[in-house]
């Protein structure tokens, strides 16, 4: 039984990587194709935009995935409407651990699987955004006119 649910939950986790790197190298491409407005003194919305889209595409591949773990326990036969398996994945995937709905013992092990995805997924999320975060830092202290001796400007 273990070793069918480890069988079982690798390719959905897997297919979860492939989503989350494919989200990730999207926006990582999608800032750097936007760098001429970050920093360059524009309103504030359009010098954030990138990083604005890039969270709003983290969130969406975030729900891609949860979805693909809530079909998954449909087509296992777990759950018979797709709102309970979506929730229990969500659950799952955030590691909220709410434990009000509980899969039967032959993919139990399925639930802690995608608690590890999920929150592996979440920290390439956090990751890849705390990186265009520190770029756009950066290019801000950049752009920002330098002090010369005595606080004054040169």
């Amino acid at each position: 039984m273990t070793f069918m649910n480890f069988v079982t939950g690798l390719p959905a986790m897997l297919l979860c990587l492939i989503v989350q790197t494919a989200v990730a190298f999207w926006c990582v491409r999608h800032y750097v194709s936007h760098l001429p407005q970050v920093g360059s003194g524009q309103r504030f919305l359009v010098g954030m935009r990138p990083l604005i889209v890039a969270t709003l595409a983290m969130l969406g591949g975030t729900l891609v995935q949860i979805m693909l773990w809530g079909l998954l326990f449909l087509w296992l036969g777990e759950f018979e409407q797709a709102y309970d398996a979506i929730y229990h994945s969500a659950v799952n995937f955030s590691s909220l651990g709410y434990g009000d709905i509980v899969m039967t013992r032959a993919h139990r092990l399925l639930g802690p699987l995608e608690a590890v995805n999920g929150v592996l997924m979440l920290g390439m999320s956090a990751a890849t955004l705390m990186a265009i975060v520190q770029h756009m830092v950066t290019l801000l202290n950049e752009a920002r006119p330098k002090e010369g001796p005595g606080g004054r400007m040169p």
